[in-house]
């Protein structure tokens, strides 16, 4: 088991060096959250699986707080409503579960994020359809390439692994980067 454990932390490390090679992109997206949260924007967030507990976990340290206390900032996860989740689900299908919400929610100048390991899922595509035509800036935390999220998002950032853990593993540091740099402006 040790050695398994191991190997975990060398590609971890690994990966988290390769990452240095995206920290001006990942400093030019927290500028645009941070941004857009103290002009009172909304920020959304959703994912599946793994990726929806990312999701889950940016806006509740938003809502809530990440290190001091301060002001709540509008955040909401997309994937946290049970109830609405499964009407859309059952009356327009899976794949209009993050969509919908978003049409009845956002406004002009908010923000989606949204976290995939694949970029591929029907329901993140649709969001990112919808952010478009709803005027919402997009930004995506993607791996695996990209998938076609990368292609539909106004701004990614794709992490350079194959590995659903790892790159999850990145999209926490990433999230905790938003949530620092925002208080470091709020509380100074």
């Amino acid at each position: 088991m040790a050695l398994r454990f191991r190997d975990h932390l060398a590609t971890s490390v690994a990966l988290l060096h390769a990452m240095a090679a995206h920290a001006e992109a990942v400093d030019a997206i927290t500028d645009q959250i941070v941004a857009a949260l103290l002009a009172g924007q909304t920020l959304f967030t959703c994912g599946n699986g793994g990726s929806a507990t990312d999701a889950m976990h940016l806006a509740e340290e938003l809502v809530g707080r990440y290190r001091v206390s301060r002001r709540p900032f509008p955040a909401i996860c997309l994937n946290s409503d049970v109830g609405a989740i499964t009407c859309i689900a059952n009356d327009f299908g899976y794949e209009q579960v993050f969509a919908r919400q978003l049409q009845a929610l956002a406004r002009p100048g908010d923000l989606l994020i949204i976290f995939s390991t694949s970029g591929n899922s029907p329901n993140i595509l649709a969001a990112l359809h919808t952010a478009r035509t709803c005027g919402v800036t997009s930004i995506a935390m993607l791996g695996k390439g990209g998938g076609h999220a990368s292609q539909l998002a106004d701004h990614t950032l794709v992490v350079p692994s194959n590995e659903s853990a790892r790159i999850q593993e990145v999209h926490t540091l990433l999230l905790h980067t938003i949530c620092e740099a925002l208080e470091q402006q709020v509380v100074g």
